[in-house]
This record gives C-alpha cells, sequence and structure tokens, in this order.
C-alpha cells in the first residue's frame, strides 16, 4: 500500500507541476494576443524579407515595363512582346535558438530569465506566423537538448513557448552556445532567419557567431536581470551558480566587491555588443526587469533598425 500511495503522489505531483506549467503558457498566450498587434506584425514584415525574389509569371509587356526582363523566346513564339514578372520569396524559415541553462532560472523579481526568452519567442513567433512564416526551436544547455523542425500555425507557436518554459525545471546545465551554433549550421542549409535568446554566460563562440552569420539571417537577443549587473549591499550573502553548483561567499557591503563586479559584467556586456557589431550581426538587450510594453518597445526598435536598412543585412 504504501508503494501504492508513493506511485500515485508522485503522478499527483506530476500533474500539479505540468498544469502549473500550461497556466504559464496559457498566460504568455494572452498576453501575446494583446500585445501583437497589427502594427507590430507589420513591423516585422517590413523587417524581415524573403530570401529573394523568384519568377512569378510570363505576361504580356505594357508600355512601361523594364525591356530588360523581355522573355525572347515567348515573344517570338508569339509574335507579341511578353516579360518574366518576379515576386519576392516572402516565406521565411525562423528558428529560435534557446539557450535553456541553469542561469536562465533566475529573476530577482516576478519574471526569470527563461519567461522572458517564453515571451519573446511567443511574439516573435506570432507575428511570423501571421506572415505565414514557419517557426522552429533548437533550446539548448551544454548540449542540444530539445529540437522541434519548422512548422506553421499558432498551434506550433504554443509548443515552442511550452518547450522553453519545461526546460527550467532542470537548473543545473551548463552553456555551449559555440557547439549550438555549430548543429544549427549542420542540419540547417538553406538560410533561415536565427534568433538567439540567452544570457551570454559563456566564452569561445565568436567564431561560431560569425560562421552563422555568413550562412543565416543572425539576430541576438541578449537576456540580462538587473541583479547580475549590480548588486544591492545585502552584507555576507551566500551565492550558488546555477550551472556549477558552486557555492561562493560575497561580502556585498563592501564597496569595492560591488563594483568588481559591476565593472566585470559591463566588461562582458561591451566585449558582446562589438562582437556583433564585428560581424554585422543585429543584437538588442532585454532585461527581466522590463514591463511587457517596454519589452514590445525593444523589438519594434529592433525592426526599425532593419527596415532602415533594407530588411536585412547585406553580405
Amino acid at each position: 500500500m504504501r508503494n501504492g500511495r508513493g506511485r500515485m503522489a508522485k503522478r499527483g505531483t506530476r500533474h500539479e507541476e505540468t498544469s502549473a506549467l500550461m497556466r504559464r503558457v496559457a498566460g504568455i498566450r494572452l498576453l501575446t494576443v494583446r500585445l501583437v498587434n497589427e502594427q507590430f506584425a507589420g513591423d516585422y514584415h517590413s523587417s524581415f524579407k524573403g530570401q529573394g525574389i523568384e519568377f512569378d509569371e510570363v505576361r504580356p509587356y505594357i508600355p512601361g515595363d523594364d525591356v530588360r526582363a523581355i522573355d525572347w523566346n515567348v515573344t517570338a513564339r508569339t509574335g507579341m512582346p511578353h516579360i518574366k514578372s518576379f515576386a519576392e520569396e516572402r516565406e521565411l524559415t525562423v528558428i529560435f535558438l534557446v539557450d535553456v541553462s541553469g542561469s536562465q532560472a533566475f529573476g530577482s523579481e516576478s519574471r526569470t530569465k527563461s519567461e522572458l526568452a517564453a515571451l519573446l519567442t511567443c511574439l516573435l513567433a506570432m507575428a511570423a506566423v501571421q506572415n505565414a512564416d514557419k517557426v522552429g526551436l533548437i533550446n539548448f544547455s551544454d548540449r542540444i537538448e530539445k529540437v522541434i523542425p519548422p512548422r506553421k500555425g499558432r498551434t506550433a507557436v504554443m509548443r515552442l513557448v511550452r518547450d522553453v518554459l519545461a526546460a527550467e525545471r532542470d537548473t543545473r546545465q551548463g552553456t555551449d552556445i559555440a557547439a549550438a551554433l555549430r548543429y544549427l549550421n549542420r542540419i540547417h542549409k538553406r538560410r533561415a532567419l536565427v534568433f538567439l535568446l540567452s544570457d551570454f554566460q559563456d566564452s569561445d563562440y565568436a567564431d561560431e557567431l560569425r560562421t552563422t552569420a555568413q550562412r543565416h539571417d543572425l539576430v541576438a537577443l541578449a537576456i540580462e536581470d538587473p541583479r547580475e549587473l549590480e548588486l544591492p549591499n545585502a552584507g555576507l550573502v551566500e551565492v550558488q551558480d546555477p550551472e556549477s553548483g558552486e557555492l561562493v561567499l560575497l561580502d556585498t557591503a563592501s564597496p569595492r566587491v560591488r563594483q568588481h563586479l559591476a565593472q566585470a559584467a559591463a566588461a562582458e556586456r561591451e566585449e558582446l555588443r562589438q562582437t556583433l557589431l564585428r560581424y554585422g550581426i543585429d543584437g538588442e538587450w532585454f532585461s527581466t526587469h522590463d514591463s511587457d510594453d517596454a519589452t514590445v518597445h525593444r523589438l519594434r526598435r529592433l525592426f526599425h533598425r532593419r527596415e532602415r536598412r533594407g530588411g536585412r543585412r547585406r553580405r
């Protein structure tokens, strides 16, 4: 009987965890429906162009058409001038490369970094499917955790959000951005729009960023929490690295300690900014303390920067 009750208790716990997860997914879905309006979706459409142009049809020549587009074979066969017309290849394949390592479970107020990553994924994926784009997901830590092939439709979006949030349960993995980028480049040969969502608490990934930016339209979305940038004066505090499990005792009452940590965080942030600039990669920073409207404002700021350049990086 004890074993039976134990199994039921375990199933009950799993059920409660699943119910809590689905409530979080539903909450993000409702929030996204409010935030993704026609203007947001329109900004996305203008900012992230298709991969080029494709042949549409051959039609009779109309005065004013570009004579360089004349199809001489059809013209000779029919005795009437015809031209080839082309249309933008609008459909995109959008891949969300999401860091689900242990540090993503951290949040000093109402939202963790993984919840912010899920919100950003949902906002962008919802705008993508409204523009008939396909969305896929690669969750990674120090290994590939989950792969969802690109699909269309809102059901695909909510599956992405669910899997980003579900990964938060395991909080002891490290981060290997370079390995995740290599995996992406190996399985996606055709050019895609790639959103890399991470707190970038890793090293030695710059070369893979450059390689990926040459093969795909890569956009870096850096997720941070203010307490990682500047510690408050809270006396002696024992902190644990969520990825390694290492415990460290910090004297946050010391101005020198707080200043040293703030300078180190600022230096890492600036190094990432310079790396993205060097390789022509679009980037934006998002904070767990931002309001929902502020998060959307940052995304639209990214959209507008790209739109001013014609919708995508030219290489």
